[in-house]
Order: structure tokens, then sequence, then C-alpha cells
């Protein structure tokens, strides 16, 4: 059996209505309606998406998961900017993204080593840690703004989690299948 999975972090509660608030901000630009805005309560800060995997898979990406994060420390994550990215020919979003400073760069291109010594192809070459406020089609008539509304906020990266996502009828359906904690920082 085959399931759809990712690496991410998760995101408080205080961040999450930041972000749900600076969606609804940003709901202006969305002159005809395109985007399909993401409840708030399925935020998280993709890392890494990995695509179809089966079970026996998971067993495995935890395992090298564990080992390579062992030592990694938790870190501040701050997101400072929302835009238009677009993911491929099918995909299109709107998204917050964290400034890719050095602790948040080597996470994502671990959680990549991860899911290859696992045995999986990773094949998303322009992927940006984002979370993702809103989904349209690739091929849409969205005009992003010139000048974003400004966003700043910070969180702690303190674990990284594999999530399943399954669609469902009000949009994806996330569950944890493992969570491995960073070293506090303290």
């Amino acid at each position: 059996m085959n399931i759809r999975a990712f690496f991410a972090l998760t995101l408080p509660d205080s961040v999450v209505r930041w972000l749900a608030d600076h969606a609804d901000t940003l709901c202006e630009f969305d002159r005809k309606t395109e985007i399909n805005w993401v409840d708030s309560d399925r935020y998280h800060l993709t890392l890494c998406f990995l695509g179809d995997i089966n079970l026996n898979q998971v067993e495995e990406l935890e395992k090298c998961a564990r080992e390579k994060l062992a030592d990694f420390s938790s870190f501040q994550v701050h997101i400072n900017k929302a835009e238009y990215y677009k993911v491929n020919k099918r995909l299109a979003l709107v998204a917050a993204l964290p400034d890719l400073h050095e602790e948040l760069q080597v996470l994502h291109e671990l959680m990549i080593n991860v899911a290859t010594e696992a045995g999986l192809k990773y094949e998303e070459d322009d992927f940006k840690p984002h979370v993702t406020l809103g989904r349209l089609p690739g091929k849409n008539t969205f005009k992003a703004p010139k000048e974003w509304p400004a966003l700043d906020m910070y969180s702690l990266a303190d674990s990284v989690v594999l999530f399943q996502s399954k669609p469902g009828e009000d949009g994806s359906i996330y569950t944890p299948l493992f969570e491995i904690p960073l070293k506090d920082l303290a």
C-alpha cells in the first residue's frame, strides 16, 4: 500500500493564529476566487515532500531520520514573507516562506538525505521550505501583488514530523506517522 508523505515542522498555536490572520489579509488579492485557502488547523512548515512511499519505507525513514537528527539542535525559524510559488505545472501556492538561514537549509538538506538513504528518489530541485496558505491550479490568472503585506514572525523548530497526506472533502488530511524531537536549545 502506498501513501503520500512529507517531512515538516509543526507550528505552535500562536504562529498558526498569526498566519491565519495574514492569510485573511491576502484574500483581497484573490479577486477571481481561484485560491483554495487552507484551514489554519492544517498549517505546518513543509521541509521535504516525498510523494508516494510504501509502509516499509516508513520504518526505514524513521530509522535514518533518528540517526541523522540525533545531534541536531532546535532553532528559531523566521517566517518573513509570503509569495506566489509555482510548484509544478499542475500546482501553485500562496505560501508563507521562512528566511532560509543556515540551520533551516541544513535541516532541509538532511531530510532529503534521509529520503535518498531510505531508497526514495527526490526530484524537486527548486523546492522551498514553506507554509501553504492556499493552493491553486498551475494554470491560473492570479496576479501576485507587487508588494505583499509584511510578515515577521518566529517559530521554534523543535521536532521533525513525517506526515501522511490523504485527500479529504475539505482539503488534505494530515496524520503524523512519527515525530523526532530535536535537542533542546537550553
